[in-house]
């Protein structure tokens, strides 16, 4: 996984000039406006993703790259007071600027990791969901990566991946895409079969896998 990925983040949303800052600056303030980009819920449809998701209470999520918490607050509502959500990600002040606003709002169900750049560590007791949004091309290695994160899930567990795929010009401008197919053939070779694919979004790709039968 790349240091940065959360970082990195904020040039698909055209805000060069203010990711230059927050690499200066190292605020966390700025950091969360260049993730979320402007104007975001209209093309990333939130509500929608997490519907499509078919979550239920109970259910153990792992968030990979949650940054400010964008997807990481809606999982933890869909999964109840007695489902989990782990915000993941690799940069320790967005994930300590994260459970600020956790314990400020009293999510009791969301606990932060620290991730290793080649591992989302988490916990033995495992996952039934696996999220991740706009971090996939940030990851290096991923057939590696995601093999090795097939021991978190729980049996059952899946993996939904959405990423830009270049069908807008600003991810597209910065290289922060990746092809569908791409991900497809990546995710099989990780040992993983395709369960779903989601079509509703105009810039980025929408598929769940599952682990293959053995």
């Amino acid at each position: 996984m790349n240091a940065r990925f959360t970082l990195r983040r904020a040039k698909p949303f055209g805000a060069a000039a203010l990711a230059a800052l927050v690499i200066l600056a190292g605020c966390t303030t700025l950091k969360k406006c260049a993730y979320e980009g402007f104007g975001r819920d209209a093309w990333q449809q939130p509500e929608k993703v997490v519907q499509s998701l078919a979550i239920k209470p109970g259910d153990r999520i792992a968030d990979l790259g949650s940054g400010g918490g964008y997807f990481t607050f809606r999982l933890s509502r869909a999964v109840g007071p007695t489902g989990k959500v782990y915000a993941v990600d690799v940069d320790q002040d967005m994930l300590e600027d994260l459970a600020e606003r956790v314990k400020k709002d009293g999510y009791g169900n969301i606990e932060k990791i620290l991730a290793k750049y080649d591992d989302p560590s988490l916990p033995e007791s495992g996952v039934d969901l696996i999220f991740t949004s706009n971090v996939y091309h940030h990851i290096e290695a991923r057939a590696k990566y995601f093999a090795d994160a097939a021991k978190y899930l729980r049996p059952g567990g899946r993996v939904a991946v959405v990423d830009f795929d270049g069908r807008h010009w600003s991810a597209t401008f910065v290289g922060h895409t990746t092809p569908v197919e791409l991900i497809k053939k990546e995710m099989d070779e990780a040992g993983y079969r395709l369960e779903r694919e989601f079509d509703f979004l105009d810039r980025q790709s929408f598929l769940v896998f599952s682990k293959k039968a053995r």
